[in-house]
């Protein structure tokens, strides 16, 4: 599901002379260098998207830069889920030589779980990186992709985020089926993101986390052993009171039949 696509036209520049058959993509292989973990807070269900439970994800970047190009690659990496080569991945180009910045992969930003806040935060660090340096460049507009308008609150969804990182969303009909984002400078586009729904966790926090989650465990297996010794007591006791009972009634069997016996024996 695309959380918003952006299909940015980021022909990734390339290294070479002019004729070569198969010429290498600059910094193709590059991978993410630096990670951080981001916490996703608990949400309410959506009904598009599901549960929306507390998750922790992997947060990576790397930089590259030469005379021509800047790079800015980032991606998220998930615990025991498995995504496709093109989601969950951003790349931000510079462009020295025309003062430009363009966003890819072509296919779009694609994030998975979508509706998480992850798209924003990931396209609002590639503004911020951007605008330190650059913040005179401009971004280039672009054709939005068709396939997310034809479902309405798809597409509503999609403008919404764009709009706010601050891009301007255009249509060129009435049945908003042919969006199109529109030249940007830089240093207008807004840098921030929903701080309720994805928190960066620095390492002295995920540790202080770990700390707190180790001490409720140990508070936890305390109130289970005191449960726990609670109910074997109330299960001694229980069993003597079984055993009086029963001792209580064979004496009353026996008393009745005693009576009994000399009822109809006088």
């Amino acid at each position: 599901m695309t959380e918003a696509t952006m299909q940015a036209e980021v022909a990734a520049p390339t290294e070479g002379k002019e004729g070569d058959v198969a010429t290498p993509v600059l910094w193709e292989d590059v991978q993410a260098e630096h990670f951080t973990m981001l916490r996703l807070a608990p949400l309410p269900t959506d009904r598009a998207t599901g549960g929306r439970p507390l998750r922790f994800v992997e947060f990576g970047r790397a930089e590259r830069h030469n005379r021509e190009f800047s790079l800015l690659r980032m991606s998220y990496h998930l615990p025991s889920q498995k995504t496709r080569k093109e989601q969950n991945h951003l790349d931000i180009w510079v462009d020295h030589a025309s003062r430009a910045v363009r966003v890819g992969p072509e296919s779009g930003l694609q994030i998975e779980p979508w509706n998480r806040g992850l798209g924003r935060f990931m396209l609002a660090q590639g503004i911020h990186w951007a605008q330190k340096r650059w913040s005179e460049y401009r971004i280039e507009g672009t054709a939005l992709a068709n396939k997310d308008a034809l479902n309405e609150d798809t597409r509503l969804r999609r403008d919404h985020f764009l709009k706010t990182q601050g891009f301007e969303v255009v249509y060129a009909d009435a049945q908003h089926l042919k969006g199109s984002i529109k030249d940007a400078k830089v240093g207008n586009l807004n840098n921030t993101w929903n701080t309720d729904k994805v928190q960066i966790v620095e390492i002295l926090d995920a540790a202080q986390m770990l700390q707190q989650a180790e001490q409720k465990i140990l508070e936890q297996e305390v109130a289970i052993k005191k449960a726990e010794d609670k109910v074997n007591k109330y299960r001694r006791d229980d069993s003597g009171l079984r055993f009086t009972i029963a001792c209580l009634v064979t004496f009353a069997v026996f008393q009745a039949g005693l009576l009994i016996w000399i009822a109809t024996h006088r």
